[in-house]
């Protein structure tokens, strides 16, 4: 992942809003930001100034309310953090990582499900 594409905390924590929301405003993403934490809307408008300067989001101007999208997509930044957690946090062991989530959070039925359906696709490749 080249430099510019590996966003900061408060960063990742916008594209997760757009990843979800697909297109927002500044006001939409601040908005939703100032549910949990106490931060100005010229905050969040620089930081998605500074994202957009770095290539991490685009933004349509044809209107007066510019309006944002995510260019790196979720995929490639979980792949990457995800990586980075294996090598850095559980000595690059992905069963380490799968037990310490296993263990330390409840997954549903669901969840477990889809595992399981994992476990048996990569035994029987």
């Amino acid at each position: 992942m080249p430099k510019t594409f590996r966003p900061t905390e408060s960063e990742l924590e916008i594209l997760s809003i757009l990843w979800e929301k697909e297109l927002a405003t500044v006001r939409d993403v601040h908005d939703i930001i100032y549910q949990t934490k106490e931060v100005g809307y010229t905050t969040t408008l620089k930081l998605m100034q500074i994202m957009h300067e770095k290539g991490l989001v685009s933004r349509n101007v044809d209107s007066k309310t510019h309006i944002y999208k995510a260019e790196l997509e979720k995929e490639k930044a979980q792949d990457h953090y995800l990586g980075k957690m294996i090598k850095t946090l559980f000595s690059g062991s992905s069963s380490k990582l799968v037990l310490q989530a296993l263990g330390s959070h409840n997954p549903s039925q669901k969840e477990l499900l889809e595992i399981k359906q994992l476990i048996d696709k990569l035994e029987n490749k």
